[in-house]
Parts: C-alpha cells; sequence; structure tokens
C-alpha cells in the first residue's frame, strides 16, 4: 500500500504544532459548540465584544509593523534603541508616548521593534509606556479621572523608565538576554542623510507601489504568525473569566486594602483586554470602591503580567527577560497603587 510522502506527515506535524492554528481550531470549536449548549452563550457574547474592541489596535499594530519590517532599516532602530545608554531607555518611553495603539496591537510593534535590532530594555520599556502613556489614552484617562488621570499616566512613565534602566543593569550582568538582531552602527552615522539618499533615489511608480505593497505584507504576514496564536490565546481566556467570574466578585474583593491590590492584580491578569476598554473598567472600579490605587493596578497588571506578553517575550526576547518581567515590575505597580490608596481616599 503506497505511504504519503515524508513532506505531507511533515507538513500536517508542523500544521498541528503551530500555535495559532491550533489556539484558532479551539476558538472556533468553542464558537460553534455555544449555538447548542446555553451555558456558552455568554462566552460567546464577551468574545465578540472583545473582538469588536480590538481588532482594529491588532491590524494597525500589523500594518506599522509592516511598515517598519519594508522600509525602516536595523541601523535606524540600533542607532535609537540599543544603545547601552539611558537615552536609549527615554527614546523608547517617548515613542511609547507616540504609539495611539492598545496593548495588543502595541505588541506587534514591540516585537518588531525587536525584529529590527532595538535592546531588550527597550523593547521592555517601549512595550510598558505604550498602551497606559499614549496620547489617545491620556485624553480618556483625564477625561474619566480628571487631574487624578495625570497621576496614572505619570506613574506608568515613571515604571517604565525604571525598569528600562533595570533591565539594561539586568542585561550588562548577562543575567537577561541580549537581541542579535541589533547591528553594530557607526558613531557618526546620521539617519537624517541616509534617509535623504534613500528619498532621493526612490522612484516613485506603479512598479514601486506593487513592490512595496507586497513587502508590507509580507512584513504583516510574517508578524502575524509570530503574535497572533498568542492574541487569540489572550482574549478566548480573559472572554471565559469575564463570562463565568460574577462582577459582584470585584465589588467584594477589590477595596483599597492590600488583599484588594493583590486580588485586582490577579483579576486584571486574567481579563486585561485592551488600554482603551480597560480604562472605563478602571473607573468603575474607582467609582465602586474610591480605590484609586486599585484602578491604577488594574490598568498596570494588564501589561505587566498579562499571559499574552510575558508568552510573547518568552518566545521572542527570551526565556528569562520574560520571567524578570513581572519580577521588576508588579512591586512597583503594587507599592505605587498603595501609595495612591492611601493617599487619595
Amino acid at each position: 500500500m503506497p505511504q504519503a510522502p515524508d513532506c505531507c506527515h511533515q507538513g500536517k506535524r508542523s500544521l498541528f504544532k503551530n500555535k495559532l492554528f491550533l489556539v484558532s481550531i479551539i476558538t472556533l470549536a468553542l464558537i460553534f459548540l455555544s449555538y447548542l449548549f446555553v451555558p456558552l452563550e455568554a462566552f460567546r457574547k464577551v468574545l465578540f465584544h472583545y473582538v469588536g474592541s480590538i481588532w482594529w489596535a491588532v491590524l494597525l499594530g500589523l500594518f506599522l509593523g509592516g511598515i517598519i519590517e519594508h522600509y525602516i532599516p536595523r541601523e535606524y532602530i540600533s542607532k535609537i534603541l540599543a544603545r547601552k545608554s539611558p537615552l536609549t531607555i527615554l527614546n523608547a518611553v517617548f515613542l511609547g508616548f507616540l504609539m495611539s495603539a492598545c496593548s495588543h496591537g502595541i505588541l506587534a510593534l514591540s516585537i518588531q521593534l525587536h525584529k529590527k535590532g532595538a535592546s531588550n530594555p527597550a523593547v521592555v520599556s517601549f512595550l510598558l509606556a505604550s498602551p497606559w502613556a499614549n496620547f489617545a489614552v491620556t485624553m480618556m484617562l483625564l477625561s474619566l479621572f480628571g487631574l487624578k488621570g495625570l497621576l496614572i499616566i505619570l506613574a506608568a512613565i515613571i515604571i517604565a523608565i525604571n525598569t528600562g534602566l533595570i533591565f539594561m543593569f539586568l542585561e550588562k550582568k548577562g543575567w537577561i538576554e541580549q537581541n542579535k538582531n541589533i547591528v553594530p552602527v557607526a558613531q557618526d552615522y546620521s539617519i537624517i542623510e541616509n534617509f535623504r539618499k534613500r528619498l532621493g533615489d526612490y522612484k516613485f511608480n506603479r512598479d514601486s507601489i506593487v513592490a512595496d505593497s507586497k513587502g508590507i505584507l509580507a512584513g504583516m504576514f510574517a508578524l502575524a504568525e509570530m503574535v497572533l496564536g498568542w492574541i487569540i490565546l489572550g482574549v478566548l481566556l480573559a472572554s471565559l473569566a469575564g463570562a463565568f467570574i460574577p462582577v459582584h466578585f470585584f465589588h467584594k474583593f477589590m477595596g483599597p486594602t492590600f488583599t484588594g491590590l493583590f486580588v485586582t492584580l490577579i483579576m486584571a491578569t486574567v481579563i486585561e483586554v485592551c488600554s482603551e476598554g480597560s480604562s472605563p473598567l478602571a473607573f468603575e472600579i474607582y467609582r465602586q470602591t474610591q480605590a484609586l490605587g486599585n484602578s491604577f493596578v488594574f490598568l498596570m497588571a494588564g501589561v505587566v503580567t498579562d499571559y499574552t506578553e510575558i508568552g510573547l517575550l518568552w518566545s521572542n526576547l527570551g526565556r528569562r527577560v520574560a520571567l524578570w518581567m513581572p519580577l521588576v515590575t508588579v512591586p512597583q505597580v503594587i507599592v505605587l497603587g498603595y501609595i495612591f490608596n492611601f493617599f487619595f481616599k
């Protein structure tokens, strides 16, 4: 009896080892079952709500990542985000502030910056600063919390800078992985001069448009294969938690105490969805409990402890980077949350 070629067996094996494929199949199966079993109906509604909230941010992140992959040379990123200087961390935090994308969209950009040569400390700072310190969310937090929203933004920036500097120390000591994508850049290398030269040599015509479009799409698909599986897994688990954990649980156990802070930290880890979506939830916690620190912890914990981000750091930046991330950031978040609860009762 003829046997299938080895390439076919390898194709099947690789397909069933593909995280994106497996998570997508599980999610689609649960959606299908939700139409047959009433208890799963709530899960489907929450899932669709989450997808409706974040699809644009994920698509924007992939698109910007494709643009970076196609147009931005590694030398640019290494020059700005790979020098062993505190200025590198400040650059990363500033770029994060300019990015108006939520945490799920920023994931794609962070990994793309890593691929292009940004140092691991810079990537971590960028990832921490972007969701809660970007301009769009700043406006949203100000509209919800008033001037207290500035405290949340300032605290997020402080944590991003502190964590980046600590990671630079860890990298210097060899306690975390270094990014192998960093390319050596001459001291006198000028991004502006190189950009002017490339712009002068560029010919805008039909062929260039087609080539650029293909290059951007290729970058998007390559990035999607790296991050979409983790994002879908995060949304899947968040949907299950949102559907089956009672709302009154949050109000009862998330008061302005150490216990409340830790419960908030755990719950935010499970149900974190998107910065724009989490901001109103954080305000609802504040409105119900008057615990500003808990709201801050709820916002920050979605980034510093979320399994989606930790998983992506683990598989792309390195295991030690992923393990140090919560170890460095969680104590800062808890301390600042406690201070907010103490002074803003």
